[in-house]
């Protein structure tokens, strides 16, 4: 099974302050890229600016499938932005941002959860399942 990197343990025990449900939709996410094979993470912290959850699977070329940021702008009012290549995932009902270059240099869907929004955790799931699927072939 996937280790989650300890930088990470220690970041999600300092993380209180929550008031738009971030931590329980990223400790989702997280815990869904633990259940799924092959997948390996590295974590970036960069205080201020995010907090980094990259999965990648040894199977593909790229160096991730999905980026979890946890942005830090606003360390009191933390929020995600999820990007994955646009080419790995569907985005059917057009909640993403695309962003030209936005990933490792390629063409991104960026989907963000800024409040805490029921419909959105699971839309974002979904894609992380098409994510994970495509980065596994």
């Amino acid at each position: 099974m996937t280790q989650t990197p300890q930088e990470l343990e220690t970041f999600l025990e300092s993380w209180t302050a929550d008031p738009n449900g971030a931590k329980e939709a990223f400790i989702r996410f997280r815990d869904f890229l633990l259940t799924t094979p092959d997948v390996r993470f590295e974590f970036k912290a960069r205080p201020g600016v995010s907090y980094s959850l990259r999965a990648a699977n040894p199977k593909q070329s790229r160096p991730l499938f999905v980026l979890v940021d946890v942005v830090d702008d606003e360390p009191e009012a933390r929020w995600l932005s999820v990007c994955f290549y646009a080419d790995m995932i569907n985005d059917p009902d057009e909640l993403g941002d695309f962003v030209p270059s936005g990933l490792m240099g390629e063409d991104a869907c960026c989907l963000n959860l800024e409040e805490d929004d029921a419909a959105m955790r699971d839309y974002i799931l979904a894609r992380l399942g098409e994510a994970a699927a495509a980065a596994a072939k």
